[in-house]
């Protein structure tokens, strides 16, 4: 067998391999052989170590690449059970964001250092470059055919059931074929993709990229100008600002690197994008500090949760790429070299970054809790404000905060506690829902507000779960004031009797949700997706103003402009808004 034939077979069998493993780790759990942190600790290892093997497998050898990956899923597996510490079950830990976020990090990001060190040396910013961007492109070839593959698999079934053979059904169906046939394909796209390197490569991408420098650099500047005379006071308490701020950051400092490229001889060379690279990263921690200090002012109104120390750790990652890069400019001649360090130093803080936040260091889940327990020591939260099931999403410091409060709560002159922790402790799951229904009522605010029998006609629809939660919502304050919900019934379907009905809640991270209901003979009273006209639906601040507004006054109501097609059987064909 040549070379070329045994680099595939040994990626495709690491790929089978992985899938496998995979399945027998799903078997034993499903079995409950595994459970608890040890399932964690061999998910952990597996999951990581198979992404960083198939990842680095190609550019280096695979047993060297089998290393390297071995180091990293024990890292990660030793972090993630540490991290599961903090959380009364072990499962848990996987709903936190900054967890599952930081053992993907921790996977990935050290991959192209691996392979340098197999090379030239670890800080070898011309493999870390070429390396990084092309397992992107390797990654998204090799899924895109091995989706492919699926495809093919599912049509060849179709085709030949239409003649009454069933083989390739049986076959996928047999338990470990499906995680076998990915991952093995996976692999071989992998193997395939690294032998056309000279053709799959990143340096298109590159390229096309750094057609949006101008575009971007003007963008920011015109709003860099503009931003004063706007207005900024209101802008700098919203959180969807300092998030769309900091994605923009993130955007720049990408298109910064790809101008720069991995050395002086593949950077750009044109007079006028190196001026604008050069200003975009002057710019740069502008941006950045605006979006640190819209999430400070958000933090000091309305203290810490675990999206915000995200938002956070954001913020404080693009100021060091935003103060890097600018006095790498600022130092003159030589400053794309500088801005190439820069990007080292900064991938090996990400990497400490990400490891602290699985750590009790920076939990999020224990600053959110300490946040809060501060907020309603000093009176900045009323004991009536506080909700308590965010308290049992932040694990063991959380369960362990209202124990606390439970305990408080029997002391004399804390009779609101004890009512908020009686309410709450109302189990959502087993409740009667008549009683959340009756609850629900009391408290959600209805446009029009004589629409009674038509909102328990909907609300009875949903189960005790969706009731407690939208009863969660009705109760939360929104920024600026406003109960967190608001239900508005019209005549929204002329064909269908009675009235249809729109219900919107603000969640306890700011998200918006909405729901639709409808009544028709076929179906009865269903639940049903809502969608924009035109345009998006409103979310954050626009949201909680348009849930405010609503609360006041029921919404015009006015025809859709959309026209559909008839068919000759009934109905008729429309193009969604």
């Amino acid at each position: 067998m040549d070379r070329q034939m045994t680099a595939r077979a040994g990626l495709a069998a690491a790929g089978g391999v992985a899938g496998l493993s995979l399945y027998l780790i799903s078997e034993l759990a499903a079995a409950q052989v595994l459970a608890g942190r040890p399932l964690l600790a061999v998910a952990g290892f597996a999951g990581s170590f198979f992404a960083a093997l198939l990842a680095m497998s190609g550019p280096i050898a695979l047993r060297r690449a089998a290393l390297g990956a071995g180091g990293i899923a024990l890292a990660v597996m030793a972090l993630l059970v540490v991290a599961s510490l903090g959380f009364v079950r072990a499962e848990d830990v996987l709903d936190s964001a900054h967890v599952v976020l930081g053992a993907v990090i921790l996977t990935l990001v050290p991959v192209p250092f691996w392979i340098a060190a197999q090379g030239p040396g670890w800080r070898d910013y011309g493999v870390l470059f070429a390396q990084s961007w092309g397992i992107v492109v390797r990654m998204v070839a090799a899924f895109a055919f091995t989706g492919l593959v699926w495809a093919v698999i599912f049509l060849s079934d179709a085709l030949l059931q239409v003649v009454g053979l069933d083989l390739i059904d049986r076959v996928i169906n047999l338990g470990p074929m499906p995680w076998l046939i990915t991952g093995g394909v996976l692999g071989l796209a992998l193997a395939v993709v690294q032998e056309m390197a000279d053709y799959v490569s990143p340096y298109l991408l590159l390229r096309l990229l750094r057609l949006l420098l101008p575009v971007v650099a003007v963008v920011v500047a015109v709003f860099l100008v503009a931003l004063p005379l706007r207005g900024i006071s209101g802008l700098f308490g919203s959180f969807s600002f300092a998030l769309t701020i900091l994605a923009m950051a993130g955007a720049v400092a990408t298109l910064i690197t790809t101008a720069v490229d991995q050395d002086d001889s593949q950077a750009a060379q044109g007079a006028g994008v190196v001026r604008l690279a050069q200003a975009m990263a002057l710019m740069l921690p502008v941006l950045a500090g605006l979006g640190a200090w819209a999430v400070w002012l958000r933090v000091a109104d309305h203290g810490w949760t675990p999206s915000r120390v995200f938002a956070a750790e954001v913020a404080a990652l693009a100021l060091g790429y935003g103060l890097l890069y600018a006095l790498a400019v600022l130092r003159g001649a030589g400053w794309r070299a500088r801005v190439r360090d820069a990007n080292v130093t900064m991938a090996l803080a990400l990497l400490a970054l990400a490891a602290l936040a699985m750590t009790p260091v920076l939990s999020a889940e224990r600053l959110s809790v300490g946040s809060l327990m501060a907020r309603l020591e000093d009176g900045r939260l009323a004991p009536e404000q506080l909700e308590v099931a965010l308290l049992d999403r932040w694990g063991r410091p959380g369960a362990e905060a209202r124990a606390l409060l439970e305990a408080r709560a029997a002391e004399p002159g804390q009779e609101a506690l004890a009512r908020v922790l009686a309410q709450a402790g109302q189990a959502r799951e087993g409740a009667d829902p008549a009683d959340l229904l009756a609850d629900l009522a009391a408290v959600m605010p209805l446009q029009p507000p004589g629409a009674a029998a038509t909102r328990d006609l909907y609300l009875a629809t949903l189960d005790s779960y969706r009731l407690g939660e939208l009863l969660d919502s009705c109760k939360r304050q929104m920024p600026g004031g406003g109960a967190g919900c608001v239900m508005v019934v019209a005549d929204l379907a002329p064909d269908l009797p009675g009235e249809e009905a729109v219900v919107i809640e603000y969640t306890s991270g700011g998200f918006v949700q909405f729901m639709g209901f409808r009544n028709d003979a076929a179906t009865g009273a269903s639940l049903r997706e809502v969608l924009p006209a035109g345009g998006v639906l409103p979310q954050y601040e626009a949201a909680a103003a348009l849930i405010r507004a609503w609360q006041l006054a029921p919404p015009a109501v006015m025809p859709a402009p959309i026209r559909q097609l008839n068919l000759p059987e009934g109905g008729g064909l429309i193009i969604a808004p």
